[in-house]
């Protein structure tokens, strides 16, 4: 077959909310110009191969931004972080192929990490839908690091579907094309006269064949050029539709694998002894000898971040490790405390200018600060290395494994094409996986031992040397006059957030690297000029970044500056209200400019019946957020009333209570409203530990936290009773972001409802920081605690 000439940019596919153009954020979604060849219509290619693989070819789809909103728009109304994210994906986004087999299934290698948000689910949907086939005959599962993707195989930022979506589609489409075109000559028709269903496809006197028998068939001896109209979405089936997780069976009976469950032969447990100070480094071990003569010990080694432990046994690992007495350099921040930073950050600060506005305006001033957050999940950081003298293979849970591909290799002084790196599916990551340390530690681990290595990291590890949300302050002034909000200005200054990832290769990573934090500085203030919006009729309104301290193991936790920034932002907005004598619903209505913010921020009010008289000591809070191609809000009510605050549970943090929550979020196209509900389940829950509970303290140089008996995430005593999630309805054909979308109008929620129903207004998150510490330290000489014995104890 002939190859179909691309169309030039003008006459592209018009696509909405993906982040293949910027569409207008809130008018209807546009349709294709006057020579469009339809928003459906696609260009791909047969690949050659001995079964049938189709890929997207999707090169030429950047539309021009177009942005339509009455007041001037900030950066990210006109493009966002998703939109570059999915513009940098487009050079490969012909790299991926859906193959179809000789049993009938589909295949596809997703270039993205699966850390329990449901991707694989939801691109099985997408492939099931595009291909007519059961979900239960579509596999999917996760590319080995493929360093010529370049920068499409980074998992962050909500993007994964956004990016994918359509690629994936399109490959589908044409891998269903080739289909139908070999039944045409099998069954003797016309491929418009055949349908397909179920992996079948018939036709009309009733003959019938099946894609298994097709599959080799269909296949193409060369790469051919094809073009491919996708399904409309009145047409759809699957997507959008509640679908249990592919992998929900295999979690729940433990047969899911994760790195710590693969029996990679010699790989035996590993563990490390870590400085007592935060990012201390080991000088020497002074009972090497005895430590090697201990039980099932095979080998110790010194690498730069501490002492490595392979045992027959993680029992024996921690005895080891407990045994050791090493000679060790402090840290960079050695008998620092919280209030040092947070001294520090204060200096770092910049001045709020004077914009000279009327003189008669009224100001409002406040000011937040947030302290470290831990960005650990419950999977611990764990990796297994198989280093030999000429190559290596790594396995690991990972959201940008290229960079880490090149970066082991540097590390082992070996090419790129030496190091194997397999993505492993994670149990969590809220952007800890972004980094690969375990991954590279595991490695260097057993290049110094010449042994395979399954490495885990001790829960004491990841609470006080894994990564951190940044401590961070937030200072605002608003100034109204009249009925009118004339400016509203945000300074936020954080200890640096690390993105010396990159976009996922070591180029861009090497920029992040830059001396005297300047390139890391550009990729901070990117990120934050491409998340933040004020979506409000406020006047003159600026957000601004500074990034003051490099000295911390920070990341982009879940929805990276945004909790922080809209707890701020809707703190001061319930302020406005109130000086300007308005309801904190109503004020929030009058003054958005987005008509999807304003018909989430209505829901949650009529569902959650905002404004209904409740008792002294409790109250109810609202908030929106518009991120991710998307609009939420959330609506909580909270009890501070004494009896709630000082309930007696056992080993508990207990404290104010959020009874109950509605959340609504409009994501354009919900794939998996299921997913996506369980998604926005997991973002409240985040939100409230993050406003009421959830903090590292930093004293003399280490945090104090040791494992999540220490570290107060959201427990079951906590987790309101009653959750309602509505997603909204959307005539959108293209997908936004869900992963990190249901945590910032949480956290601000029940930061205003805290202000509402004690009446004071919080200046520092989580509420309880200041409180006396709530457990006993776990030692820091040895760095973990022995394995406990009496587990049934802490059972219910």
């Amino acid at each position: 077959m002939a190859a179909i000439p691309r169309h030039d940019q003008q006459d592209q596919p018009d696509q909405t909310l993906g982040g293949h153009d910027r569409p207008d954020p809130v008018g209807p979604l546009p349709t294709g110009g006057p020579h469009s060849v339809g928003r459906r219509r696609f260009l791909g290619y047969v690949l050659g191969g001995a079964t049938l693989m189709a890929a997207a070819d999707l090169g030429m789809l950047a539309e021009p931004a177009a942005a339509a909103v009455p007041t001037l728009p900030q950066p990210a109304e006109l493009y966002d972080l998703n939109d570059a994210l999915t513009d940098s994906c487009r050079p490969t986004a012909n790299l991926i192929t859906v193959t179809v087999n000789e049993d009938g299934t589909a295949s596809f290698a997703l270039p993205r990490s699966e850390n329990g948000q449901g991707v694989t689910t939801s691109t099985a949907m997408i492939i099931a839908e595009e291909l007519d086939l059961p979900l239960s005959k579509v596999e999917v599962t996760l590319a080995p690091a493929r360093p010529e993707l370049l920068l499409n195989q980074l998992t962050g930022a909500s993007n994964t579907t956004i990016s994918t979506y359509t690629p994936i589609r399109v490959a589908a489409a044409i891998a269903k094309m080739a289909l139908l075109e070999a039944a045409a000559i099998q069954l003797g028709d016309t491929v418009e006269l055949l349908k397909s269903k179920d992996g079948v496809i018939t036709a009309p006197d009733g003959s019938s064949v099946t894609y298994g028998e097709l599959a080799t068939k269909a296949a193409s001896l060369v790469d051919r050029e094809v073009e491919v109209e996708l399904k409309s979405t009145d047409e759809f089936t699957v997507v959008g539709t509640p679908r249990n997780r592919v992998d929900a069976l295999a979690a729940v009976t433990g047969a899911k694998e994760f790195a710590t469950d693969l029996d990679v032969p010699g790989a035996l447990p590993t563990m490390l002894c870590r400085p007592p100070t935060l990012n201390g480094t080991p000088k020497r071990v002074l009972n090497q000898q005895q430590v090697e003569g201990m039980p099932g010990v095979r080998n110790v080694a010194l690498v730069d971040t501490g002492v490595a432990v392979r045992a027959l046994t993680f029992g024996q690992c921690i005895d080891a490790v407990r045994a050791l007495d090493v000679e060790w350099n402090d840290g960079p921040v050695a008998g620092m405390d919280d209030e040092d930073i947070l001294a520090n950050l204060r200096k770092a600060e910049v001045p709020l200018p004077s914009l000279g506005l009327n003189p008669l305006a009224k100001t409002i001033e406040a000011d937040f600060a947030f302290y470290f957050r831990s960005n650990s999940p419950m999977d611990t950081n764990s990796a297994v290395a198989d280093v030999r003298s000429d190559r290596a293979t790594v396995w690991a849970g990972l959201k940008s494994p290229i960079v880490a591909q090149q970066r082991i290799a540097e590390a082992l002084g070996m090419a790129e094409g030496q190091v194997t790196v397999n993505v492993v599916q994670g149990g969590g990551s809220f952007g800890r996986r972004l980094f690969f340390d375990g991954a590279l530690e595991a490695a260097k681990v057993s290049q110094a031992m010449g042994e395979p290595v399954k490495l885990m990291w001790h829960r004491a590890d990841d609470a006080r040397a894994g990564r951190t949300h940044p401590m961070c302050t937030s200072r605002i002034r608003a100034t109204y006059l009249a009925g009118q909000v004339l400016s509203f200005q945000q300074s936020h200054t954080s200890v640096e957030t690390d993105y010396r990832h990159g976009l996922g290769e070591v180029l861009t990573a090497r920029a992040a690297d830059l001396p005297a934090g300047l390139g890391n500085q550009g990729f901070a203030q990117t990120v934050f000029g491409l998340t933040q919006e004020i979506p409000y009729d406020f006047g003159v309104v600026t957000q601004t970044l500074v990034e003051a301290d490099e000295r911390f193991n920070t990341g982009s936790m879940r929805n990276i500056y945004s909790p922080d920034v809209r707890v701020a932002a809707e703190l001061v907005i319930d302020q406005l209200a109130a000086a300007m004598r308005k309801d904190p619903y109503r004020f929030r209505q009058e003054f958005i400019r987005n008509e999807r913010v304003r018909a989430v921020l209505d829901k949650v009010a009529t569902v959650g019946n905002w404004g209904r008289s409740m008792p002294a000591g409790t109250a109810q809070g609202i908030a929106i957020h518009k991120e991710y191609k998307g609009a939420s809000a959330c609506l909580v009510e909270l009890d501070a009333r004494p009896g709630t605050v000082d309930r007696d549970i056992r080993d508990a943090v207990t404290g104010p209570r959020v009874t109950k929550v509605v959340f609504a979020i409009d994501v354009g196209l919900a794939i998996n409203p299921r997913g996506l509900e369980a998604q926005m389940q997991g973002g409240i829950n985040d939100g409230i530990a993050l406003a009421l509970t959830s903090s590292l303290h930093l004293r003399d140089g280490h945090f104090l936290e040791g494992s999540w008996d220490n570290y107060f995430y959201t427990r079951q005593w906590n987790t309101p009773p009653e959750v309602e999630v509505i997603v909204m309805p959307s005539e959108s054909g293209q997908p936004g972001g869900a992963g990190e979308a249901g945590v910032a109008a949480a956290n601000a929620a029940v930061a205003c409802a805290f202000a509402r129903a004690t009446r004071t207004n919080p200046t520092y998150f989580p509420i309880n920081h200041k409180d006396p510490l709530a457990f006993t330290p776990k030692p820091f000489s040895p760095p973990i605690p022995q394995s406990p014995v009496n587990g049934l104890r802490f059972t219910y």
